[in-house]
């Protein structure tokens, strides 16, 4: 289903790729779109346990799209160094496939947001989820599921 990647030279290893994923702080998320054009929106995520997190409003485009189809890709570059004299970049990145799960209770929301203080405000947890708690209702937060992950590198 998935293809293997064409110049296998330059993937990375497992263990590379999980720790692009665990090191950075945003990444694309690409999401079937309306009218056959694709919908691809940067996002803050969490990488816990095989599976990505990530959080959007309770309406909008994301959400609708979402809906409508859980199927997804997520990409994330670490870095990306232009080569002008070489005509090439040399880069680190991930791409992701898989399938989105959305949650909407509490109890689920305060789980994975706990995840998301840790990463973004470490030592401010308790800060962290009293904000998390005063905007209970606006939000949701999503599972992806990978099916299929690669890291690539030129350099």
């Amino acid at each position: 289903m998935f293809r293997e990647m064409r110049l296998s030279e330059q993937q990375l290893s497992q263990e590379e790729t999980v720790a692009i994923l665990e090191k950075m702080t945003n990444g694309t998320l690409a999401i079937n779109g309306e009218g056959d054009y694709p919908y691809s929106v940067p996002v803050s995520y969490v990488y816990k346990e095989g599976k990505l997190y990530f959080h959007g409003a309770v309406a909008g485009q994301k959400y609708d799209l979402l809906t409508k189809n859980p199927h997804v890709s997520f990409s994330v570059t670490e870095f990306d160094d232009v080569q002008p004299e070489s005509f090439t970049t040399f880069y680190k990145s991930v791409i992701a496939y898989g399938d989105v799960t959305r949650f909407e209770t509490q109890e689920d929301i305060k789980r994975i947001m706990a995840h998301f203080c840790d990463k973004y405000s470490p030592g401010l947890m308790e800060g962290g989820m009293k904000y998390v708690k005063s905007q209970e209702g606006a939000f949701c937060v999503y599972e992806m599921d990978i099916r299929h992950m690669t890291g690539k590198r030129s350099e």
